[in-house]
């Protein structure tokens, strides 16, 4: 189907740059591939891994982890690629003295930027949370040989307004906890106490936060006066799941974007302390789709000009920036994490100071 807008030279253009983009990611990914394997071979075989496992638990989750993650480094790659070859070819030249201007000429590599922006999106966003937890599983089982914490001491947190629970132990097996308190407060002042033995997390209620109290004892105060109930078993909805009590590492990549707000805002709200890790891979995911847009004009900008070398320079500077912009957005979350950065700024500096290199090297750009 043909766009009204779009002109051949347009369609030209949006084949070259999507289907060098595509072809990239599949060599660099399958060579990415090779040596992965290659350095994890003795893992695998001392940790008995199996071939099914290799291949659909880990390999088939790895290749779209890690596409999405170097995805600037691709379309960076791909617009350079492409574009010295058409100014070797002096079809640049061509096209801007057949009256075509050079922002014009933009138009094409800015909507193959979008369909790439979107694809990264969804990836990021949908698919990939879901695929890194068989990928991170398998990684802790056979290739880390790391297991996920299954328990967890004396945690406290808050779970609703003025309200303070308190576990001495939680075993994640049995969704069992040990010594369990639940604190009131009314005007910074204790209204309620509740302790129970142990307390168990209901996994086949189709209500929610349903939790079972054994051995309770409820201590309310009003005032001087003091009213203290027993029950052998209670059964209360308590805003609190087995997953608050353990944290995973790099659980913020397990989560979809949904998943995620709701964590955050979950979490803020019972005062839990440093959630930088999960911020800033939130805003991360707006952020580096919009890097293809940013990358695209520095590459065209780059590459557009007729060299005698061809490629190479264009290439080797394309290649230097494009690594720069990934080690920089790595730099920026630890300043986030260590240093108190606000996660948002931390997950679109990059792209903020490639703007401004692309604004520079556009208007450098021969025309």
């Amino acid at each position: 189907m043909k766009i009204p807008f779009l002109k051949r030279i347009d369609r030209y253009i949006i084949a070259k740059f999507l289907g060098t983009y595509f072809f990239s990611i599949v060599l660099i990914i399958s060579i990415g591939v090779v040596f992965d394997f290659n350095e994890n071979v003795d893992r695998f075989t001392e940790s008995h891994a199996p071939w099914r496992a290799i291949v659909m638990q880990y390999y088939l989750n790895f290749i779209p982890y890690y596409a999405n993650l170097f995805s600037a480094l691709f379309v960076f790659i791909s617009v350079i690629f492409f574009t010295t070859k058409l100014a070797d070819g002096s079809e640049f030249i061509a096209m801007i003295s057949a009256g075509i201007s050079y922002r014009r000429l933009l138009l094409p590599y800015m909507i193959s930027s979008a369909v790439i922006a979107a694809m990264t999106f969804y990836l990021g966003a949908e698919v990939i949370p879901r695929s890194s937890i068989k990928r991170l599983a398998f990684e802790n089982t056979y290739k880390k040989r790391k297991k996920n914490p299954t328990y967890a001491d004396k945690v406290q947190l808050q779970v609703d307004t003025g309200v303070i629970a308190y576990m001495e132990h939680f075993d994640g097996i049995v969704k069992t906890g040990r010594h369990f308190s639940l604190d009131k407060f009314e005007n910074k002042k204790l209204v309620s106490h509740l302790s129970a033995t142990s307390a168990v997390y209901d996994t086949l209620s189709d209500v929610r936060y349903q939790w079972h109290l054994n051995d309770v004892t409820i201590r309310e105060l009003r005032g001087l006066r003091e009213k203290i109930t027993h029950y052998d078993r209670l059964d209360s909805i308590i805003r609190m799941e087995p997953q608050d009590f353990l944290f995973i590492r790099n659980q913020q990549e397990t989560m979809t974007n949904a998943e995620l707000r709701e964590y955050i805002d979950k979490q803020r709200n019972r005062g839990s302390g440093n959630l930088s890790i999960f911020e800033v891979e939130y805003y991360k995911r707006y952020a580096s789709p919009l890097a293809a847009f940013i990358l695209s004009s520095i590459g065209m900008s780059l590459s557009s000009r007729k060299r005698k070398g061809g490629m190479g320079f264009s290439l080797g500077i394309g290649i230097a920036l494009s690594a720069t912009y990934i080690l920089l957005q790595g730099l920026s979350a630890t300043f986030s994490t260590n240093a108190g950065m606000h996660p948002a700024l931390a997950a679109w500096m990059p792209n903020i100071l490639y703007t401004f290199i692309a604004i520079y090297l556009y208007y450098k750009a021969p025309k």
